[in-house]
């Protein structure tokens, strides 16, 4: 080997030992490779960029945002709503939540699926008695295993599909390329969690309601034109919300409190409600609510760029001593009162008559204008913008009808992924059901960095040889036996991923595979579709696959929580995948 070849062997070993003992970024590591690949000439500069060009990037980019607009239109709150339910055992529940989870997963990325799942899996897990530490790893693990059912399901199918393209020249993988794995390995897996996870997951039962937690009175009003008139408070949801409960209804000159559950609901019902910051933005999302402010027509209008703000009031504002009401709020401030806590604790009585005071803490239905007004204005002490927008329920049929339709342009090839996706997601700002703001905020600049300077590290091992040598020495290891072959390579990246990043495992391993099968003389598509099955199936740790680390502090997990639940699943979904694989794929060209 020349100085090169030893530079970017020894350079890809560095970038794994740093990722796996220390907690430095992944995407500050890989850029951190890129810029000396770079800078001694390994590479040149359009070599070591060319990831952030690379379509499978793009692709990823794009489904962030398709997935935003699912996400603000409220499309994942109906289909999660009516999947739900009230179920009698741990399986039920546990069936009932992969419901939803797995289509979403199959045709989103992952991220954004469970990012949306976990506050409604915490909220309905209090309503249904049953632990979020019993359902939160099942989460994670269904939107794993979902995303195996097409290329577009995670962005590690993508990037492998990317790279393929790229090292060998050849077309990308189609939409539905992988579904003939895929569709075993979660049906398997779901088979597996039903029977195994209710024995194995902890039971950490979450706090109390209320404990130790700031008191908002909110107030809201049921929409004329809403899905909630003629309902009684209980089929209506309204009941049996956690971390927040109906004060009373203020119908008219009339108020009826402490209702109960068979008062029907009737269209301008004022709502007060009595809760906490997170839970009244869940109440917010409810469809059929709306702020009920007396002056709030303007705040109706352009609903896609309102937000909740929370503020505290000072001194020298000029609503100290009025009402809320009196005091015109929305016509000084361009914004809607929705809730107010005093001391940590609620007011009695109608939101709109309570005397502002200051050091009142108010939540706020405001535009983004807002939090720049205040900067200049000595009326609030804080600002805390929620980044909270309310669901524009409206489009949410639109923003499925958008999705199905990329996917189908897509999975019939009638355009590529990447076109399907740009286009799905300028429909959508078109339409009004993804707004330019959503847009950018979907965009997980790590993740997407990550993944483009993860393709330079390959480039260069593919480009020095050290690909090709390693891929000598595996083929002589495996005796010229492809189906060793094909389990050391799926063996390796399920033990990669478990380490480091899916992403930066499998973009490591596709040069390695492709030199593999060329010095073997083997169908390389079997060891790519082997290679985004295992860098995806990584249950393990917490650390292997962003879904894991992001249920962990929610469901109070301990390390050993997903060792004891996950390497079983690592094994079942492996298995399965193999046996797929050599069953009904060739790896030598017929």
């Amino acid at each position: 080997m020349d100085w090169q070849a030893l530079l970017s062997l020894g350079l890809t070993a560095g970038v794994l030992l740093t990722l796996i003992s220390t907690r430095l970024p992944a995407h500050v590591v890989l850029m951190t490779a890129l810029a000396i690949l770079s800078l001694v000439g390994v590479l040149t500069p359009t070599e070591a960029l060319a990831g952030f060009a690379n379509p499978g990037l793009i692709t990823v980019a794009a489904m962030f945002a398709v997935a935003a607009g699912l996400h603000g239109s409220g499309g994942i709150d109906l289909l999660v709503n009516r999947f739900l339910g009230k179920p009698q055992s741990i399986r039920g529940a546990m069936l009932r939540l992969f419901l939803p989870v797995l289509p979403l997963s199959a045709f989103l990325n992952n991220t954004p699926v469970v990012a949306t799942m976990i506050p409604a899996i915490n909220s309905w897990s209090r309503k249904i008695g049953i632990a979020p530490s019993r359902l939160l790893i099942p989460l994670s693990y269904a939107a794993i295993v979902g995303g195996t059912l097409t290329m577009i399901g995670t962005s590690t199918n993508l990037v492998v599909s990317g790279q393929y393209q790229s090292l060998t020249g050849d077309e990308a993988f189609g939409v539905f390329s992988i579904t003939l794995i895929g569709l075993p390995v979660v049906l398997v897996a779901t088979v597996f969690m039903l029977l195994v996870l209710p024995r194995v997951l902890p039971d950490r039962s979450a706090r109390k309601p209320f404990a130790n937690m700031r008191e908002f009175t909110v107030e809201v009003a049921v929409d004329p034109h809403g899905p909630l008139v003629g309902l009684t408070v209980e089929k209506a949801g309204l009941r049996d919300l956690e971390r927040l409960y109906l004060v009373e209804i203020s119908r008219g000159d009339s108020v009826v409190t402490a209702a109960p559950s068979e008062e029907t609901l009737l269209a301008g019902d004022r709502l007060v409600f009595a809760g906490e910051t997170e839970a009244v933005t869940d109440l917010l999302r409810i469809n059929g609510l709306t702020a009920s402010a007396g002056e709030n027509t303007l705040m109706q209008q352009d609903r896609a760029e309102r937000r909740l703000i929370e503020v505290v009031v000072s001194q020298s504002c000029a609503a100290v001593g009025e009402t809320i009401r009196s005091s015109r709020f929305h016509d000084r401030y361009g914004a809607v009162v929705m809730a107010l806590a005093r001391n940590g604790e609620r007011i009695e009585g109608n939101l709109g008559n309570i005397i502002i005071k200051p050091g009142d803490t108010l939540l706020l239905e405001a535009r983004p204008a807002f939090v720049t007004r205040q900067q200049y204005n000595k009326d609030f002490l804080v600002v805390n913008d929620l980044d909270k927008v309310a669901p524009r329920h409206e489009k949410a049929g639109l923003a499925w009808t958008i999705l199905l339709l990329a996917v189908g342009a897509a999975g019939l090839n009638l355009v590529s992924m990447l076109d399907a996706a740009l286009i799905a997601v300028g429909v959508m700002m078109a339409t009004g059901c993804l707004t330019i703001s959503q847009a950018e905020k979907s965009l997980e600049l790590p993740v997407l960095i990550t993944i483009a300077a993860s393709f330079a590290l390959g480039a260069a091992l593919q480009k020095t040889g050290v690909a090709a040598a390693l891929a000598l020495a595996i083929v002589e290891l495996s005796g010229g036996r492809p189906w060793l072959l094909l389990v050391l390579i799926y063996a390796a990246v399920s033990l990669l991923t478990e380490v480091i990043t899916n992403n930066a495992a499998a973009v490591i391993m596709v040069p390695l595979a492709l030199a593999i099968t060329q010095q073997a003389g083997l169908d390389p598509e079997p060891f790519m579709f082997a290679i985004m099955i295992a860098a995806s199936a990584s249950f393990a740790t917490p650390l292997g696959y962003q879904t894991n680390l992001m249920v962990y502090g929610p469901g109070s997990y301990r390390f050993s929580d997903f060792l004891r639940a996950g390497i079983p699943m690592n094994i079942i979904v492996g298995v399965t995948t193999l046996t797929v694989l050599l069953l009904f794929y060739p790896l030598q060209y017929s």
